[in-house]
This record gives C-alpha cells, sequence and structure tokens, in this order.
C-alpha cells in the first residue's frame, strides 16, 4: 500500500482485527455504515481469536447473552458462507452440560426454561442419554445433563476471515500490518488515529484491541478495566476409537470434574482447562507490542489435577500423548461480562473488547453494539456489558485481584446473587461496620457496598447459595413483615446522588424527561431519561431544591450513564454537574411507624398538611441538616434521608435508638426487591435500553404536552408494540420461587419470559415482572409460568398485589376508611 492511498478521514475507524473487530466491521457494514477502516497491526486473528477453542453452546441462563448465541450459531451453521462464499468449517455436534449434583441439577432445569423462553432446542436427560451419543465417557456420578443438539463449534481463523470478507463486499476497508499508536480527541471533537504509516480522522473510534485494549485505552485517558488471563487447551494424538465413527461426538462439558471441555478435533482428543487454584494472568502494565500468534509455554503442574480427571473421565485418550498445547492469554474483566458499548466520560468512542469468549459470544454481541452506534440503542439489554458499569474504583492492581477470581469461576455453578467478594471493600458507607455487626450480609454495587439482608436465629451471617428457598428466605421474610407491621431502615447509601444546578438546569432537564419537571422548590418527581429511540436510559427522582438546583437519585450502576447523557446533551447550557454519590451518604425508612420514629429525632412538623407526600424539606436530626424526601420503595408511609457522609452514622443511631420501642430492624435489598415487586414497582431489570415507555407499561410518567428526547420514538411505538411488562402472580410450591428468564406460557405455546421474580411474603405468591405477547397481557390472562422445568400456574394482575390504591405511604384517613 503507497502512502497516498492511505485513508485521511472514515465515519469509523475499528482498531483491532480479530473476531470483534471483524464482527463491528460486518455488522455495521450491515447496518448501513460502510465508511469503516479496520487498522490490524498484523495479520487478522493474530492475537487471541487464531488459538481459540473455537466451541459455542445454547447452555446459558442470560437471556440476552442467549440471543446473541442463538444468532450466532445460526450465522456459523450456514448463513455466513452462504452470503459471503467464505468457508466457514462448522461442526455442528451438539454438547452436553453435566451435572453431579442437586445444585447442579438445579441450574439445568433453570437454563432449561431460560432456553425455552427462547426457543432453543434444548433438553434436560438422564446419563443413559449422554451415554448412547457419547459411549467414551466416564459417567459416574452423573445425575443428568443438559443437552442442547444445535450446540457445535467452529474454525476461529475461518469465521473471521469469513465476517472480514463480508464487511470488504459491502464497502468497508480492512488496513493488514498497520499498527495504530495513538488515540486522541482533536478540539473539533473528532477522532484522531495515528499510525505507524499516517493519520485517520474519524468521527467514530472503536477500541477491538483484545489483549491490547486496556494499554490502547490509557492512549485516550480511559481505564478499561480487563486483565489477561492465561488458559490451556491440549490435543492429544489420533484416537483409535475415533476412527469407525461416522459422526463427531458432542462436546462434554464438565464443570465439577475437569472444569473445563472435552471434544473431539478431528480423529483427536482436545481437552480444554479453566484450572479453579492458582490461575494466571500476565501483561498487568503492557502487552509487548511485537506479540503475534503468541503462546507460552504449557504450565502442567498448574492444571494437571483436572487433566488427569480429564484422562480419567475419558478413558480412551489416557495412553495418548499430547501433540500441540496451547497456552494463550485471554481478556478478563473484573466481573467476565465483555465491555461492549460506549466507554466513560467521552463522546463516540467505543468498546469492542474484554471478552473472554470471542466466538461464543462476538458476533451476536458485534450486532448490538452496531445498532447501537447506528440507531442510538441496541436491541437486547446491554447493562451487564456497558463499560461504564465500572468507576474510578476498577485500578489496575483490582483489576488484576477480580480477573483472577473471574477464571476461577468459568466452570462454577452460576448461582442466583452469586457474591463475588475479592477485593473488598471498596466503597464502604459509615455504617460498614456497625451493620456488620448487626449482621449485615453484604453484596458490592458500583464499587459500594450494600445490605443484602441481615443474619439472625442462629443464621450463619454468609451467602447460603442455592437455585432453592433457604435459610435466608425465612429472614427476608421476617424483614419485609417488620417493615409493613412496624419500621425498618435500610443504608442506601449506594444511589446515585447527582446535583445540577445553574441558569439553565431546568430547560436541560426538561428536555431530558419524559415526566413533568418539579415546580415548585421541594417537589419531587419520579421520570426516565430517553434515548433518540425512545429506549430506557435511566430511571431518576429529581428533588427541586430551588429553581436553579436540582437534586437526582437513580440507582448506582447508573451513574456513569446519568453523566454522560447530561454531558452529551447539554448543548451549550449554563449548567454544573456535581456528582454527590460518595459524598453524601442515605438512609431509608420505611413503615407505619415511621413518622413515630423520625418525629422523636427531629423537631420539624412530619404531619401531612406540613410534610405532603412526594415532597422534600431540609430537617435537623442528631445535630445535622438532613435533606428528607417523603416517598417509599417499598410502598410505605416513609422518607429517603440525604445527607453528607459525615452525618450518617449519628443519624443512624439516633433513629435506631428511637425505634428501639416500635421494634425497629435493619433491612436490606432482598427485602427491598420483594417490597417494591409486592407494589408492582418496575426496576432495572425491567427498564432497560431495549424497550420502550409504552412497552414498559409506564406511560403515567409521561407528559405529552412538553417536548423531550425521545417523545416521537415514545408516542409512536404505542400503536406498535412488540411486548408489554406485565405483573403476574404465580402459584407458589414451597420450594422454587424462580430467578428471572423464566418462559412463559399461553395454552402451551411460548409468549414471553419473566424479568424479575420473587416470593411476596405479603402476599402469599410469587411475583413477577414479564415481558409478553400484547394478546397475552391483559389483566386477567390465565397463563404458566416455567419454574425449575415445571410449568405453573399464573396470572396477569391488573394492580399491584399490595396495597393497590397506594394508601399506606400518604398515611392519611383514608386508610382507616378503607379498612372500615
Amino acid at each position: 500500500m503507497t502512502e497516498k492511498s492511505f485513508p485521511t478521514q472514515a465515519k469509523v475507524v475499528i482498531v483491532g482485527g480479530g473476531v470483534m473487530g471483524c464482527g463491528l466491521a460486518y455488522h455495521l457494514a450491515h447496518e448501513g455504515w460502510t465508511d469503516v477502516v479496520l487498522l490490524e497491526k498484523a495479520e487478522l486473528t493474530s492475537g487471541s481469536t487464531w488459538h481459540a477453542a473455537g466451541q459455542i453452546t445454547h447452555s446459558t441462563s442470560s437471556f440476552g447473552l442467549g440471543k446473541c448465541v442463538d444468532y450466532n450459531i445460526g450465522l456459523y451453521a450456514g448463513a455466513l458462507e452462504r452470503e459471503t462464499g467464505q468457508a466457514v468449517t462448522w461442526h455442528g455436534c451438539g454438547s452436553f452440560r453435566l451435572a453431579y449434583t442437586h445444585d447442579e441439577m438445579d441450574w439445568l432445569r433453570h437454563t432449561l426454561s431460560v432456553g425455552r423462553s427462547l426457543g432453543f432446542n434444548i433438553e434436560l436427560v438422564g446419563a443413559d442419554r449422554v451415554a448412547e451419543l457419547h459411549p467414551f465417557y466416564n459417567l459416574e456420578g452423573v445425575l443428568g445433563a443438559l443437552h442442547t443438539p444445535d450446540d457445535g463449534h467452529v474454525d476461529p481463523t475461518n469465521v473471521t476471515m469469513a465476517m472480514a470478507a463480508g464487511a470488504r463486499q459491502l464497502g468497508a476497508r480492512i488496513i493488514r500490518q498497520c499498527r495504530a499508536t495513538n488515540i486522541t480527541r482533536t478540539a473539533g471533537g473528532e477522532w484522531l488515529v495515528e499510525t505507524e504509516k499516517s493519520s485517520i480522522l474519524c468521527e467514530h473510534v472503536v477500541n477491538a484491541g483484545g489483549t491490547y485494549a486496556r494499554q490502547m485505552g490509557e492512549w485516550s485517558g480511559l481505564q478499561l478495566p480487563m486483565t489477561s488471563m492465561t488458559h490451556h487447551y491440549f490435543v492429544t494424538e489420533p484416537v483409535p476409537e475415533f476412527e469407525a465413527l461416522d459422526k463427531e461426538l458432542p462436546v462434554i462439558r464438565d464443570d465439577r470434574k475437569v472444569s473445563g471441555y472435552i471434544r473431539m478435533e478431528q480423529k483427536r482428543g482436545l481437552i480444554g482447562i479453566y484450572e479453579k487454584e492458582n490461575p494466571n494472568s500476565v501483561w498487568h502494565d503492557e502487552c509487548p507490542w511485537d506479540y503475534e500468534n503468541w503462546l507460552f509455554d504449557a504450565d502442567y503442574d498448574r492444571v494437571m489435577p483436572w487433566l488427569e480427571e480429564s484422562l480419567n473421565r475419558m478413558p480412551v485418550l489416557a495412553d495418548l500423548g499430547i501433540t500441540r498445547e496451547v497456552h494463550g492469554a485471554i481478556s478478563h474483566p473484573p466481573d467476565g461480562n465483555p465491555l461492549i458499548g460506549p466507554a466513560p466520560g467521552v463522546r463516540n468512542y467505543w468498546c469492542c473488547c474484554g471478552t473472554q469468549i470471542g466466538i461464543g459470544w462476538g458476533p451476536g454481541l458485534t450486532r448490538e453494539l452496531a445498532r447501537w452506534m447506528v440507531h442510538g440503542a441496541a436491541d437486547i439489554s446491554m447493562r451487564d456489558y456497558d463499560p461504564r458499569r465500572f468507576g474510578a474504583y476498577a485500578t489496575k492492581d483490582w483489576q488484576v485481584v477480580k480477573a483472577h477470581e473471574d477464571y476461577c469461576l468459568r466452570h462454577e455453578i452460576p448461582f442466583p446473587h452469586y457474591n463475588r467478594t475479592e477485593g473488598r471493600p471498596l466503597k464502604p458507607s459509615p455504617l460498614y461496620e456497625e451493620l456488620k455487626l448487626r449482621g449485615a450480609v453484604y453484596e458490592e454495587v458500583y464499587g459500594f457496598e450494600r445490605p443484602r439482608w441481615f443474619a439472625r436465629d442462629g443464621v450463619a451471617q454468609n451467602d447460603h447459595y442455592s437455585f432453592r428457598r433457604n435459610a435466608v428466605h425465612d429472614i427476608v421474610g421476617a424483614e419485609v413483615r417488620t417493615v409493613r407491621e412496624a419500621v425498618g431502615i435500610m443504608d442506601v447509601s449506594a444511589f446515585t446522588k447527582v446535583l445540577v444546578s445553574g441558569p439553565d438546569a431546568y430547560a436541560l432537564l426538561d428536555r431530558l424527561t419524559a415526566n413533568r419537571m418539579p415546580q415548585k422548590t421541594g417537589s419531587v418527581t419520579l421520570t426516565h431519561m430517553l434515548n433518540r429511540r425512545g429506549r430506557i436510559e435511566l430511571e431518576t427522582t429529581i428533588v427541586r431544591q430551588s429553581d436553579d438546583r436540582f437534586y437526582l437519585v437513580c440507582a448506582a450502576f447508573f451513574e456513569q450513564r446519568l453523566l454522560d447523557h447530561l454531558e452529551q446533551n447539554r448543548a451549550g447550557d449554563d449548567v454544573s454537574v456535581t456528582t454527590l454519590s460518595e459524598a453524601w451518604c442515605a438512609l431509608s425508612l420505611n413503615g407505619p411507624l415511621s413518622r413515630d420514629v423520625l418525629s422523636a429525632c427531629t423537631d420539624a412538623p412530619l404531619d401531612n398538611a406540613s410534610f405532603r407526600w412526594l415532597s422534600a424539606q431540609e430537617i435537623s436530626i442528631a445535630g445535622h441538616q438532613v435533606q428528607a424526601i417523603r416517598m417509599s420503595y417499598a410502598g410505605e408511609l416513609g422518607w429517603e434521608l440525604h445527607m453528607p457522609r459525615e452525618a450518617c452514622l449519628d443519624v443512624y443511631l439516633a433513629l435506631r435508638t428511637a425505634g428501639a420501642p416500635s421494634g425497629i430492624c435493619d433491612y436490606g435489598s432482598f427485602a427491598m426487591n420483594v417490597m417494591r415487586m409486592e407494589k408492582g414497582f418496575k426496576g432495572a431489570g425491567e427498564l432497560t435500553n431495549e424497550v420502550t415507555l409504552p412497552e414498559a407499561d409506564v406511560m403515567r410518567f409521561v407528559r405529552d404536552d412538553k417536548e423531550f428526547l425521545g417523545k416521537e420514538a415514545t408516542l409512536a411505538g404505542q400503536d406498535n408494540l412488540r411486548w408489554i411488562c406485565a405483573s403476574l402472580s404465580i402459584e407458589p410450591d414451597g420450594v422454587n420461587d424462580g430467578h428471572g428468564g423464566e418462559a412463559v406460557l399461553l395454552n402451551g405455546e411460548v409468549v414471553g419470559s419473566a424479568a424479575s421474580v420473587a416470593y411476596g411474603h405479603s402476599v402469599g405468591r410469587i411475583l413477577a415482572f414479564a415481558y409478553l405477547r400484547p394478546e397475552a397481557a391483559a389483566p386477567g390472562t390465565a397463563l404458566e409460568v416455567v419454574i425449575a422445568g415445571e410449568a405453573r400456574p399464573a396470572t396477569v394482575l391488573g394492580a399491584p398485589a399490595y396495597d393497590p390504591e397506594s394508601l399506606r405511604p400518604r398515611a392519611d384517613a383514608r386508610i382507616e376508611e378503607a379498612a372500615e
């Protein structure tokens, strides 16, 4: 290539030519963006892609990821080759995931239900069926298996080359042997990508750098959390027993014994291992730029316990030699999920990296990223992959600790609410030690420690994992009961807390929110911010503190998304945005006796006339000025109390002392979730980027007499509903309550899936939010929900299961009248 022919401008520049970069170029072109240049420092696939084992499975409990996997398998199994004319080399041999314990069987039953909601070809089978299709595997101790017949494996290089060919055919340009050396933002807001050859100016830049992605991010002042972990697989000598086979054996995923997978590689055996101890990370500071097709020497000492067990499980491999050792580096973000989406704090810098299973996940995720870039929103929920889910707390040292943890969990049971405890606490509240002494079991949200539940009655103060009810079930029920009957207090300091002020603060927020802005000082509004497709960016509470000062509160993991949304839509407004999330703390006081408790701690009048529902005032508690907001996520009389960090412990202790005669209890996020489900309050699991406000059935928060971002799509969407979020009441069996993603049936046909599920202790039923076809969402409709492999009777609710008239939060005379 001559210097003259090198492009100087493009709409999009993608840096990295592995399966992720080529997949994005391919899908951007399919979405209509063809002015795309992809840069690869060596040859396509020469980073992590080329040494991938190439397996892919429908066996996933993630609803969104399941959609990606199903798309990928269809692409590999014929669609991509038919389109491009390039060989893909698909082996559709199917696969089994084995279970040796009852917990593993419960996991497979849950995965089966999620797969059914997605229309997968998937079944739970006994060991005899595994033996029928795979006669060479030692099935001692196996209780059952998940059979996914449409699974298989594919040649990673061929897939990548085929997507590259498809991108080129549609007009994208791919430049090999051209290393990017810097990525910087210009004064005009464009991105300048410098390379060994020349520079390219572009509107959008994409980091698809694989093991180089973190250090590439540093060029632009970005902290992209991921660590390179090394993974082994081994290929044996030819297996004599395979010679007579007329079809390929299914892939075996043996999480317990092998901590990995075993499959055929032509007539040889292939064994992949994710060791559960002493994992190895490399390149903590920088991956060498001259590494191409790089492998490390095999470390047999590290993997030997699992390698030996793999030979015990597959005896036909035991006496064979190993002819190929593949020990390569793969990116692992702190939580194991890829970084797919906008980089934090900048415009039009996109992450397409941190993918530990590029062949299994890549094409589907890059399709969603392409839709996000071109149309403003992806078509699956991207919450788990959004790079903005991490904050400044994700330092390099912490990244390494969490990547090691993630690697060891790769083949462990993904229990509901699994608590990843390494590298914590990072951002404890001032109540951390006090609540720990009171029995708090914590979870991490955006680096903050938040109580889940409080140990009592001899139940151990640690996580209790199961797909079934366990000891925590009754404890959560007791917390809910105390809040409903008396009063409870929760540390909600993890909430995102942002102050928006200045002459144009009202104008900016008004055009970004679908609901009417709070009109008077001290008034409160719950509202949603949307993108141009009318899809939900986030839900927030806005408190008007003065004419030009607004206090915003939303879920912790939306902090950077909120900051970016404000910044990228301010259009020259005279506005100041201040993040108070760590400097301020918050407590939630709820229950019919909450007014009595709070009154004992403040001189401020708290009656309905003096302190109305959905209003805010500054009051004094324990000598500290506190912003009190009369609102309740629990659906009871209650207040949120927001204050500077240094006031939190004093205020908490004062309330706890005042509440002692009333039997006040501490409660956590598990009880909070139950109570919001009982009240029919939709949360982060329902309000995602894949749905509009009419689909989420929250149009009561929309004012169509004002202009706001996403209004046109919102109103148009009312006449074109793909699905509707409905509340369901489900018959309990006393054992399994569900966890989200379950299939919902109407007359035996799948009509949707559950988004959130919880047992409603106040009403004695399982409650769920489910996205359903419109014809299945009418109140009173009889449905079934598949929980733990069994279809349960369910009914669509027309009102909240608890306090449907919302009398209790207002705490006025109408409650007594209704009771009479």
